[in-house]
């Protein structure tokens, strides 16, 4: 295996992670795939999506939010990154995983030799609950074709999943997340890795070298993994 990265040990110094495992890059992670679908098509398909978004009336959230955050990245990554829903920042950008939280994505990223340009990020839901509370189920619900349309088009390699309300909305489980950690899970015959919400790793910075032992689990299950 290759050493990492001088890049990559700083992403991991900014982690707040200060022992590693020598990991080979995980820059294939930013292939882009081939499917049976024409890109026209497959472009036409995106952009009727993102309009059903951003005028999607289905839950009573659309009534107090700024923007639907819809998501972001490489339509064709290998990695598609799931959070939770958006908080206040988002709502107000229309973007997932932007401020403190959203740089520490970031960094963790990097730390697998992936920049956030590669990677498709979106959460479960596409706007903010009031307070940044916990989804509901009928909220879940209603966005949750949205989601199962975006993995769809992306055909992700693999899917890393951040928090336990993101775990369990995706996997239809309950188990703790302490349990959830560790081992790989299935979406669809899709690889899923879940390890802790970004912002729940700022709040707890003992737990981030567990989370880096969640990345270097995703990079080996990685499909095109050197």
């Amino acid at each position: 295996m290759a050493n990492l990265s001088p890049l990559q040990r700083q992403y991991l110094d900014r982690m707040g992670v200060t022992v590693w495992v020598s990991r080979a890059g995980a820059g294939a992670g930013s292939e882009t795939k081939s499917g049976g679908v024409e890109p026209e098509a497959e472009n036409e398909q995106w952009l009727t999506l993102g309009e059903e978004v951003a005028s999607c009336t289905r839950c009573e959230l659309h009534r107090g939010r700024t923007n639907t955050v819809f998501g972001v990245g490489n339509q064709k990554a290998g990695w598609l990154v799931i959070g939770e829903a958006p908080g206040a920042e988002e709502d107000r950008r229309g973007e997932p995983f932007v401020g403190r939280a959203g740089q520490l994505l970031n960094a963790m990223l990097g730390a697998m030799g992936l920049a956030r340009e590669e990677v498709y990020i979106a959460n479960i839901l596409k706007c903010r609950p009031p307070n940044n509370r916990d989804p509901s189920a009928p909220e879940v619900a209603a966005c949750e074709g949205y989601l199962k349309r975006q993995i769809d088009l992306i055909r992700p390699a693999l899917i890393l999943v951040l928090g336990r309300i993101a775990a369990h909305n995706l996997l239809k489980v309950e188990t703790p997340l302490g349990r959830m950690r560790g081992k790989p899970w299935e979406w669809n015959g899709i690889p899923v890795v879940v390890t802790y919400h970004p912002a729940y790793l700022l709040r707890s910075p003992a737990e981030k070298r567990k989370a880096w032992q969640d990345l270097q689990l995703a990079l080996s299950l990685y499909p095109g993994k050197s």
